[in-house]
């Protein structure tokens, strides 16, 4: 090494050079302090402890060949040489941003793709409280359904399904650091309190991720333990509502090195009541919809050399709702008339264990993850005067019915993968996967005292998996990436609650096992003309496995259903801006897709083919010193080219030439970020935003296909303090807009009943956060 002295920008640049290394800051700040020179023979990561040292910063290894500085603990250091003052009138960008979505460390200005990575340094407590909520916020191209915390779908960039959660894996692969989240369940909607990073891969991701990540993969990267110093943090507020009640939220992270510089634990408890805004007119209750959440986290990681690391997480979270979110087009958009309340709950759990090696280049990463999601759900159900003859018309004499739905998944994943980082995006990565994933749903239908069980369902599905990805560069400043994914999935389902012999006698191809083997090849192609330029084109492929749903009373199979996704697009990287555009086509063969039966009972089917056009543009300007501007925009087509003979019209209406649901035609979003001092001892943080939602269709055909979206959504936050405490004010929906989210009441209702999802009305949230 021979870094001389310099800013600590300048020298990690130079260092990330000879050793070939990816460096970043978390603060860019700590871009403008003077380090001392390195020279000599040393691994990485003694150099930049020698090059640091005396400094208020540390450097932290994220990956075999990746590190980030960040600020120390305050007692962890002797502050001998204070940072020299900001001489450039505008602050220097962070350095290299690295995808570890990619599982061989891409960065960013190299990866040929969409991609949008939120730092969790830039999350404020209010806004890791609304858990994914904040994913589609920062991230324009991504979109979600809006049931209640707990009971939502995910989009990315216009693959999307339906409103409801049934038996079809998500479109979008969503994990938590290495282990998948869910694979047939809604989002548990996990509070990302304590993370390192949330990064969104857009469009199809079937060479790495497999099954379900037809739309993307949203991965969130949680802060690993300390190992070389204790401490922790904690936060509580409380929330006012205009035309609602109250909330409040609280929580604390602590961080002990156990055995320092070897063995540490993070442990992470929170908790929170959001007010209800939602009246019923029928019962005669004011903010009905209230949702408590209680959750929490706990981190061992056991690191006994520089060559091996151990992480052992354990995740917990409840969510309980009192009453679903929708409302009615009277008055003014927050109240609706129910017979029955319609509560839900979602309670997850997850756990998992991480092995790394560096093998000198190659890392080796072995992983195995349990995950447990319970997601109960209850709906007004129309007026029956027989429960158990599904195919009547409702009466309106008839008593008012509740029709509950319990959902039971567990699911094991593991995988083992070799990786190896090359310079601009060149590398390889090879694996194996192994999941297994176990849904039940069971139903029942009636008055409150005499409900009668309905028929279920039961999906199991096993997969088991090997992939690779190759990168090289064939002329200079140029990199071609090949990849390829062989899956075989073993299926099976079957009828629960209801005699097997009249299950199979209404569809005997329902119940049954079946197999399916899958080749996914990708191949993407980029350019550096110059430095802070790049070019790409992109080929990937995503599928789902098929399944067994249920049609009123009785069940019956839909086929798994693939994309081939075409893109292209570009980066621009200077000083102070960062811009990006992608435009992709997508073809939708044999699309899964949850519809309402004409008795308004969900249900799954293949619908057809269809296709997604969708243009995204992305830009960053840092005009000033501790000032940021961001903007997006994204426009999505899609429709449905070949509709399903299979489709009867009595359920779902004509459906030819109709547009994908949930995704709206148009979304935009801009941003602002300010930061400054308040005299010597504090600053203050300013950030707001502005977000467009355009139109879109509630689902598929005559009854669902009725137009959502078309609002504004804003929200404003400013703290002040310093880097151990501050106070905070957050404030959403400046406006007070209603609108209409991608959500619906009860699916028995919606024929007859002009249902909405409005936005929470305005909120004022006042809070503190202190560092210990």
């Amino acid at each position: 090494m021979d870094v001389p002295a310099a800013t600590a920008g300048e020298a990690v640049g130079t260092l990330g050079r000879q050793a070939r290394i990816s460096i970043g800051f978390r603060d860019p700040r700590l871009a403008r302090m003077r380090v001392k020179p390195v020279r000599g023979r040393y691994t990485p990561a003694q150099a930049l402890e020698r090059l640091l040292a005396g400094t208020p910063a540390r450097a932290r290894r994220v990956a075999s060949a990746s590190f980030v500085i960040e600020r120390a603990p305050a007692r962890s250091y002797a502050p001998a040489v204070r940072p020299r003052p900001a001489e450039p009138a505008i602050e220097p960008s962070p350095a290299e941003i690295v995808v570890t979505a990619t599982k061989r460390d891409v960065p960013l200005a190299a990866y040929a793709g969409g991609a949008q990575i939120v730092d969790g340094e830039t999350l404020s407590v209010a806004e890791a409280a609304r858990g994914t909520g904040l994913i589609e916020t920062r991230a324009a191209s991504v979109t979600s359904t809006h049931l209640g915390p707990g009971r939502n779908k995910l989009f990315i960039r216009g693959i999307a399904d339906s409103s409801f959660v049934g038996p079809t894996q998500a479109t979008v692969g969503q994990y938590w650091g290495n282990s998948r989240i869910t694979y047939s369940a809604p989002d548990p909607s996990l509070r990302l309190y304590d993370v390192r990073s949330v990064e969104v891969l857009e469009g199809p991701q079937g060479t790495l991720y497999g099954a379900g990540s037809l739309g993307g993969v949203v991965r969130v990267v949680p802060n690993a333990p300390d190992l070389g110093s204790a401490g922790g943090n904690m936060w509580g507020g409380v929330q006012a509502i205009q035309h609602g009640d109250p909330g409040v939220d609280g929580g604390a992270i602590l961080n002990l090195p156990l055995v320092e510089g070897r063995l540490g634990l993070r442990v992470l408890a929170f908790g929170g009541i959001d007010g209800g805004y939602i009246d019923d007119r029928e019962r005669g209750l004011n903010d009905v919809n209230r949702v408590a959440t209680i959750g929490g986290r706990a981190a061992l990681r056991y690191r006994p050399d520089d060559d091996w690391t151990i992480d052992v997480t354990g995740l917990g979270q409840r969510i309980v709702g009192d009453d679903s979110q929708y409302a009615d087009r009277f008055e003014d958009g927050l109240s609706r008339a129910s017979t029955v309340a319609q509560p839900y709950r979602n309670v997850y759990w997850l756990g998992d264990v991480v092995v790394r090696k560096a093998l000198g280049p190659v890392e080796w990463t072995s992983s195995i993850g349990y995950a447990n999601q319970h997601v109960f759900e209850q709906f007004e159900g129309p007026r029956l005067a027989d429960v158990t003859r599904l195919d009547m018309v409702p009466d309106a004499q008839a008593p008012p019915t509740a029709f509950t739905q319990n959902n039971r998944i567990a699911m094991v994943t593991a995988e083992t993968r070799l990786a190896r980082r090359g310079p601009d995006g060149t590398g390889w990565v090879i694996g194996a996967s192994a999941l297994r994933n176990r849904a039940r749903v069971h139903r029942r239908m009636g008055e409150a005292a005499t409900r009668e069980l309905l028929t279920g369902v039961r999906n199991e599905v096993d997969e088991t998996t090997l992939y690779g990805e190759y990168g090289v560069a064939p002329l200079a400043d140029t990199t071609l990436t090949l990849g390829g994914r062989l899956t075989h999935s073993k299926l099976g389902g079957r009828s629960e609650d209801t005699l097997r012999s009249i299950a199979l006698r209404v569809d005997p191809e329902a119940a049954d096992t079946r197999s399916e083997t899958r080749l996914l090849p990708s191949a993407s192609l980029s350019w550096r003309p110059q430095a802070g330029t790049m070019v790409f084109a992109r080929y990937q492929q995503g599928f789902r496995p098929g399944g067994i749903a249920v049609r009123r009373d009785f069940i019956q199979r839909f086929n798994g259903d693939r994309v081939e996704t075409l893109e292209a697009g570009g980066r621009v990287e200077g000083d102070s801006v960062e811009a990006g555009i992608t435009v992709s086509h997508t073809r939708w063969r044999n699309i899964q897709a949850d519809i309402v039966d004409g008795f308004g009972f969900p249900t799954t089917a293949n619908i057809g083919d269809g296709r997604v056009w969708s243009l995204g543009w992305s830009g960053r300007w840092r005009p000033a010193a501790g000032l940021e501007v961001d903007a997006a925009l994204y426009l999505n087509d899609s429709r449905i080219t070949d509709p399903a003979l299979s489709i009867l019209p009595l359920e779902t209406g004509a459906i030819d030439r109709e547009r994908l649901p949930n995704v709206a035609d148009r979304s935009g979003r801009i941003g602002v970020r300010y930061s400054g001092r308040l005299g010597a001892a504090a600053g203050f943080d300013l950030a707001g935003y502005a977000r467009y939602i355009g139109q879109s269709t509630l689902g598929i055909g005559s009854i669902l296909g009725r137009l959502q979206g078309d609002y504004l959504d804003t929200g404003l936050e400013l703290r002040i303090g310093d880097d151990r405490r501050g106070l905070s004010l957050t404030a959403t929906n400046l406006l007070d807009a209603r609108g209409n989210r991608f959500a619906l009441g009860s699916p028995f209702l919606i024929r007859d009943e002009d249902q909405i999802t409005p936005l929470q009305p305005r909120s004022i949230r006042i809070g503190f956060d202190a560092a210990f």
